[in-house]
């Protein structure tokens, strides 16, 4: 009996016991579930943060493994394209020297033969030498054809004036202006208004001229011989009068031609157009025809041969 009363009251101290804690628990439990929520949040985010974090990290990993990835592979591409670009210098430039030998080698050889050039010169140097003489000799024989018109012209001014001073001859009884008594020898104009015979003026002759018709010939005649009509050869009386040689309308010929015809002789002189007429290039051209000539006859031989061979009876 006593147990059962000791129970009981155990059982409603236990009821007591409960019912406190309870409300105790009613009373905190707001609290508590706040804060657990507090820690469980926290928590959480902790656990989000950190496998956040370690998604970062890994996102960098595998970003720094593909960018050096990507890095030595574009690295590389770059490395291959200037190797071969620099290959491709190196054999453009021993193609330039290649070409550049074979290109002077064919020059040399077919085109600028230093040799067969040199010879040209050589040749063009001795025509030249040739073209030079002749020239020399030619403006040698122009200048003594000039010395000898202006020694007729000179002996033809002379006689002319000889003829106008013969009124100063000298004469037994009074010796002439040229005969001076005092010298030893007459002057030489003295010696030509003897030679020379009077003539009476029959017309002006206009100023500025020193000559008369047909004096070029007397002049000539008079240098050579004293067979002139104006020289004296047997005495006759001062009034004998004599004609003038008549007027040749004939072209002269020897020294005394046109100006025009010499003019056109000096422009245009035959053997210097013959001499210049050899081009530059003339012995490459005789070399091209040469090669050209051997190359028909080759196919013409081989022609003939071939034709031969078909002919032939088997």
């Amino acid at each position: 009996m006593a147990e059962r009363l000791r129970e009981k009251r155990e059982v409603e101290e236990f009821k007591k016991e409960h019912f406190l804690r309870n409300s105790k628990a009613e009373e905190n439990r707001q609290k508590e579930n706040q804060a657990a929520t507090r820690i469980q949040s926290w928590f959480r985010a902790c656990k989000v943060r950190a496998y956040l974090s370690h998604l970062h990290k890994k996102a960098i990993i595998i970003q720094k493994i593909w960018r050096g990835f990507t890095a030595r592979a574009r690295f590389r591409q770059m490395v291959k394209a200037a190797y071969f670009i620099m290959k491709m210098n190196f054999y453009e430039e021993m193609a330039v020297r290649i070409q550049r030998r074979w290109r002077g080698f064919f020059v040399r050889k077919y085109i600028h033969n230093f040799y067969a050039r040199k010879s040209y010169l050589e040749g063009l140097s001795r025509k030249n030498e040739l073209l030079r003489r002749e020239l020399d000799e030619l403006e040698e024989l122009q200048k003594r054809e000039r010395d000898c018109l202006e020694k007729i012209k000179e002996q033809t001014a002379m006689v002319y004036q000889a003829h106008r001073l013969h009124h100063l001859l000298s004469t037994e009884q009074c010796p002439g202006v040229f005969n001076s008594p005092f010298k030893p020898a007459p002057h030489e104009t003295e010696l030509l208004l003897r030679q020379v015979k009077y003539q009476a003026p029959t017309r002006l002759v206009p100023r500025g001229r020193t000559s008369l018709p047909g004096m070029p010939a007397l002049a000539t005649s008079f240098s050579g011989s004293l067979g002139s009509p104006w020289i004296k050869t047997t005495r006759t009386s001062c009034s004998s009068k004599l004609t003038l040689p008549p007027i040749i309308n004939k072209k002269q010929q020897g020294l005394f031609r046109e100006p025009g015809e010499v003019w056109e002789q000096r422009v245009f002189c035959p053997d210097l157009a013959l001499h210049l007429q050899t081009s530059y290039t003339h012995l490459e051209e005789a070399q091209n025809q040469l090669r050209q000539h051997k190359r028909t006859q080759n196919m013409f031989h081989h022609l003939i041969r071939s034709s031969s061979c078909f002919t032939q009876p088997v």
